[in-house]
């Protein structure tokens, strides 16, 4: 008889197996990393137009929107979502460049 303080061993643990403990229990494999279809690259898409609607109509609306836009495409792993930020910011400089020059110019 064993004392009370010692693991069962051998015939005391029933339905035991050598092998059990030897190999870790089966896993699914992991899923491939998903990529995003061409197509969805839509906030990028976006950012752009706003990057272009900067340029002549409230550059600093557009332009900051066109920034958050390609910004979040960009974490959300569109290729072109850092250019699309980019072009927002160079657009809304441009438009804000281009509205102080008419404001100047006007009587």
């Amino acid at each position: 008889m064993t004392s009370s303080h010692e693991p069962p061993q051998g015939d005391d643990v029933p339905h035991a197996r050598e092998d059990q403990w030897s190999q870790p229990p089966p896993y699914p494999p992991p899923l491939p990393p998903q990529r995003q279809a061409a197509s969805s690259q839509v906030l990028s898409i976006i950012g752009f137009v706003c990057a272009v609607v900067a340029v002549l109509f409230i550059p600093l609306l557009f332009g900051l929107a066109g920034i958050v836009l390609g910004i979040v495409g960009h974490s959300r792993g569109e290729p072109l979502g850092k250019w699309a930020a980019i072009a927002a910011l160079v657009g809304m400089i441009i438009g804000i460049a281009l509205g102080m020059l008419v404001w100047s110019m006007s009587p």
